[in-house]
């Protein structure tokens, strides 16, 4: 049974009274040793607060964006990262409407979500996050075809990857990244993947690489941390950190630490949280306490957070830049 919102206060509150540990019992593990920062929770139960109360009766939102199904899958996420119990928690409601508006969003012969392949990524991803979770049988056969979707649009493309739609020749890492994400999170889920399309999906991000360790957009020149972070945390969920190629990314992510993406700010907090904590969780530490301070100082009154990609996606992916604070989902296990 999942912790309910209650008790993953309460956990919070003890840590920082100083109390003895508490030991969390749930069906995803959780380290016993580690506590969330008071100042974390306070910022992702506004966060959530904000998320639930703005969400409209279709289940999307309705601000910039929040009706595509891939922006929907981040709101869903970020309750799900947070331990909110889908079928019975004070949020339920809200995760079963952003799931239903997802499946709602899926074309019924060949399994594409939304009118991109960033969208159909994220919601394809809050399926594989939420089936095992969430009592509805419509979930694995849409994730079944979402995920076989992602397989054949590789195969057509010339490069072993992704981008806009599912028909592309061309490749980018950006798009490329959130399928790779999402089909590590649909084989935790238990759903077939196959190991050709993780190693052509690694293939491509490598040829994108740098010697230097950064990532460019469509090829090794120009890169940026944000795309840096892209590949190393691809290459840590495929379990292959041994190499060159990956420790020069990391020290590169290390030396770009106080870096902010001006143009998709929480896009790149979304992925530098996942790809420190994986690659070096001393990194991970002193990049959480400074996102902590600065989401702190932003976060608007009403729990939302603001910028120029809209307030619910800006909202989720802040909300997630935090859950390896909490890491109740299997993808931020290690």
């Amino acid at each position: 049974m999942m912790m309910n919102h209650l008790f993953v206060r309460m956990i919070a509150l003890l840590a920082v009274c100083g109390l003895a540990s508490v030991a969390r019992s749930q069906d995803l593990p959780v380290r016993q040793d580690d506590s969330v920062p008071a100042q974390a929770e306070l910022i992702y139960e506004r966060g959530l607060q904000y998320l639930a109360k703005s969400q409209n009766e279709k289940g999307s939102w309705n601000d910039s964006g929040g009706s595509e199904p891939g922006v929907v899958g981040l709101c869903v996420a970020a309750f799900l990262a947070h331990g909110e119990d889908p079928n019975n928690g004070p949020y339920s409601k809200n995760i079963r409407a952003g799931v239903d508006f997802i499946l709602s969003q899926q074309n019924e012969k060949n399994g594409y979500i939304g009118s991109s392949m960033y969208n159909h990524a994220f919601a394809t991803k809050a399926l594989a996050e939420s089936y095992g979770m969430l009592d509805n049988p419509k979930i694995a056969p849409a994730l079944e075809k979402a995920v076989e979707l992602i397989v054949s649009s590789q195969k057509k493309n010339r490069f072993g990857a992704w981008r806009y739609t599912p028909e592309s020749r061309d490749a980018d890492t950006t798009v490329t990244g959130c399928q790779m994400v999402t089909l590590f999170a649909a084989r935790n889920a238990g759903v077939a993947v196959p190991d050709e399309a993780i190693k052509k999906g690694l293939a491509y991000l490598a040829s994108c690489r740098s010697r230097d360790g950064d990532y460019g957009y469509t090829s090794a020149s120009g890169g940026k941390p944000t795309l840096t972070a892209i590949g190393l945390l691809c290459l840590s969920l495929a379990k292959e950190r041994d190499s060159k190629g990956y420790q020069a990314s990391l020290a590169y992510l290390q030396k770009n630490i106080d870096y902010r993406d001006r143009f998709y700010p929480f896009y790149f907090e979304y992925y530098m949280s996942q790809a420190l904590f994986h690659a070096d969780e001393a990194t991970w530490k002193e990049w959480n306490v400074r996102n902590i301070r600065y989401l702190s100082t932003i976060q608007s009154s009403d729990g939302s957070l603001p910028g120029n990609q809209g307030t619910s996606f800006n909202t989720a992916g802040a909300l997630l830049s935090l859950a390896l604070n909490y890491r109740f989902l299997p993808i931020y296990e290690k």
